[in-house]
């Protein structure tokens, strides 16, 4: 056995070797910071030989061992070097072609394309994690030009309708202005009665654009307090059983003490109202519209509002809350009574301010009609 003074020496003796042959693979990796992954690699294959040649030369030089051990040792030593050059250098071809598949990912990322990685299952190095995070990268901007494309889209055909639906009203308001202005028009009063119509259609227009534009731009500020969800279903229906009535439309609330939610009670009854509305005009004559207010589980508050029109066509469920839709003719109102603009505002209005209540909105159809669902966080009733 070593005696502990003599092993000491050795290790001292070998960290000193190693140390300086370690600074100077340092300084060659250095200056071989421009050079392929193959040289840098071999670098340091070489570092870590030469550190136990050197460590061995001079331990033996110390303790006197024989010209034939130290050469057997060095003969050793060179055939190690060799195979480490050789790992190295399959590892740096290994390295070299995953890194030409990352610049290749890249660059298609770079160019707009999607890209998909065809890596070995159960391989988590660092450069598949990030062969991993480049195609997750792609896939998510693929969706945000996906969803940017239709948003564009969107705006293109809301753009449409807005021209179309202002296009309308603002004919009849100069028809009729030129003939009050030349005396033409038997009874002034209906004329003045249509005009007020008109313009109340217009600024129903505005007002809804203004809010879309306020959504949208996240500039939406909420005054929130407790509201009772049935208390405002009550008063929406209050307040639009008049054109109801119009349509021979009958409404219904349903749900007695419901569920409290915290809300801005202003945004959240523009919401039923706009729920309503479209109801109204999707429903036929001497038909009902029911809204009920209930609490699913105690997770969520739920409004429902379910009309007995034609329904909606599956293609468009997913699609009936974009800005701009208007769906098929069987669904397009006719009437806009002052409360919706008639360019498919109203539905991207409501999903806009249910989501800025954490909320959540979704259209389905039943047996007879369509039904819209509004899902709220809960609050304990105080």
């Amino acid at each position: 056995m070593i005696p502990l003074p003599e092993l000491a020496v050795i290790v001292a003796v070998c960290l000193a070797c190693s140390a300086c042959v370690g600074l100077l693979g340092l300084v060659a990796l250095r200056l071989a910071r421009r050079a392929p992954m193959g040289v840098r690699l071999m670098i340091v294959a070489a570092t870590g030989v030469l550190s136990v040649v050197a460590g061995m030369v001079a331990i033996a030089q110390g303790m006197y061992i024989s010209e034939h051990d130290l050469t057997v040792l060095l003969w050793v030593a060179l055939t190690a070097a060799l195979s480490s050059f050789g790992v190295a250098y399959a590892l740096s071809r290994l390295f070299a072609r995953e890194a030409a598949d990352l610049r290749r990912m890249a660059r298609a990322i770079g160019s707009g394309e999607r890209v998909e990685r065809a890596g070995r299952p159960g391989d988590h190095s660092e450069l598949a994690r990030l062969a991993d995070d480049l195609t997750e990268t792609s896939r998510r901007l693929d969706e945000a030009k996906a969803e940017l494309v239709a948003v564009d889209a969107s705006r293109r055909e809301l753009f449409a309708w807005i021209s179309h639906d202002l296009r309308t009203p603002l004919a009849g308001l100069r028809a009729m202005a030129e003939a009050l202005e030349d005396g033409m028009v038997a009874d002034p009063g209906r004329y003045h009665r249509q005009i007020r119509s008109q313009v109340d259609q217009l600024s129903g227009m505005v007002d809804d654009l203004f809010e879309l534009a306020t959504i949208e731009s996240g500039t939406l500020r909420l005054q929130t307090e407790q509201v009772d969800l049935y208390d405002l279903a009550s008063d929406a229906v209050a307040d639009l059983r008049p054109v109801a009535d119009a349509h021979a439309v009958t409404l219904h609330a349903h749900g007695g003490s419901g569920p409290v939610v915290l809300a801005d009670p202003r945004e959240l009854s523009r919401v039923v109202k706009n729920l309503l509305m479209n109801a109204i005009q999707h429903s036929p004559t001497e038909s009902q519209v029911r809204v009920e207010t209930t609490l699913d589980g105690g997770t969520h508050a739920v409004l429902s509002v379910t009309d007995a029109g034609a329904g909606i066509p599956e293609t468009d469920l997913e699609h009936v809350f974009r800005t701009g839709w208007k769906g098929t003719e069987s669904r397009t109102p006719q009437h806009s009574w002052g409360h919706s603009a008639g360019a498919g505002l109203g539905l991207a209005i409501v999903r806009g301010i249910v989501e800025a209540h954490h909320g959540q909105v979704r259209a389905t159809n039943v047996a007879r009609g369509a039904r819209f669902e509004v899902r709220l966080p809960p609050q304990p009733r105080h």
